[in-house]
């Protein structure tokens, strides 16, 4: 069972499941798992409104694992501080769960109503293909072409703040190396790329630095180019290798599918968005992926409470009785 709507759009989407073909798909953060929705992508409004989605259905978590407290976390961010100082890193990506307890049920059914509605400019989706259940809302694009006229877009995405207040170069220069290497990595694809000046860019209670571009690419090199730009800077850091390397080996719980990305297939067009404010569903539990941008101005103090503020993306929206 998948349920999702597309930026912008409030039309509910689903997949028939009558070919081989894969029409949604999701991709972990390390692309060594991936779990698909096969055939025909079809408006599913009514079958939704008939559905029961509700915890019962779901798994009972056998994860066994602890959200970091705030001071454990904080003293893990000082060891990436260390790191990035040590090996002169423009920035690393770390992140955490919460993990969240406190209910008897929920009402996932209206949970994603609620994050449809606070979220109508981002990719919003739930599934559960009955061994994993998630549920997100994002407004980054990692890549969308068109089939017809071979037209890329993407994104830079990158610094966060509550929307009523001012960047900092902290933000600011936590955005530019983002934006440097997709543009880089465009250049290896198309000799003309258009990009827009930078503006802020709005997701609930919090706002991002944003830049667009847009460039004709060869239909062929599609997936090479997507493999090349994820994970991009804004989820992992640079170089990328290095740091991804370091936050396997320094983050306490595995990403799974967070910060890996989803594709979309049309007759139109493939698309493919980012999956970061997320959560993984299970019957007795919600763990809530949240990160940032870690650099060697960060204050690990400000991280954490960014963090807390990502979390509510999902936790305010949940339905619980």
């Amino acid at each position: 069972m998948i349920y999702f709507k597309l930026p912008f759009s409030e039309t509910l989407y689903s997949t028939d499941q009558k070919s081989n073909e894969e029409a949604v798909s999701f991709h972990s953060f390390d692309l060594l798992r991936q779990i698909s929705f096969e055939g025909s992508i079809t408006n599913a409004s009514e079958q939704f409104e008939q559905a029961a989605i509700t915890n019962e259905a779901l798994l009972e978590d056998e994860s066994f694992f602890n959200e970091e407290t705030r001071e454990e976390y904080i003293s893990s961010l000082h060891q990436v501080i260390d790191v990035i100082k040590e090996y002169h890193l423009p920035k690393l990506v770390y992140s955490r769960r919460k993990i969240f307890r406190d209910f008897k049920e929920i009402d996932f059914k209206e949970s994603f109503k609620k994050i449809c509605e606070t979220y109508p400019n981002a990719f919003r989706y739930i599934f559960n293909d009955g061994q994993n259940a998630w549920m997100g809302a994002f407004s980054e694009t990692l890549g969308k072409f068109n089939k017809t006229t071979h037209e890329f877009e993407t994104m830079s995405l990158a610094g966060t703040l509550p929307i009523d207040e001012e960047w900092t170069e902290k933000e600011i220069e936590e955005q530019k190396p983002v934006t440097s290497y997709i543009q880089d990595t465009l250049k290896n694809y198309s000799g003309k790329i258009q990009i827009s000046e930078t503006y802020d860019h709005i997701s609930g209670n919090i706002k991002h630095l944003r830049t667009d571009f847009k460039a004709h690419i060869q239909p062929e090199d599609l997936d090479s180019l997507i493999n090349n730009l994820h994970p991009t800077p804004a989820v992992c850091g640079i170089p990328k290798d290095f740091c991804k390397k370091n936050i396997q080996e320094l983050e306490k719980f595995p990403r799974e599918l967070y910060s890996g990305f989803i594709k979309v297939e049309t007759d139109e067009s493939v698309m493919y968005f980012v999956n970061l404010r997320c959560a993984k569903l299970y019957k007795d539990s919600v763990h809530v992926f949240v990160g940032g941008g870690i650099t060697a101005q960060s204050s690990p103090e400000k991280e954490w409470r960014e963090t807390e503020l990502k979390s509510e993306a999902i936790l305010k929206n949940l339905v619980v009785n």
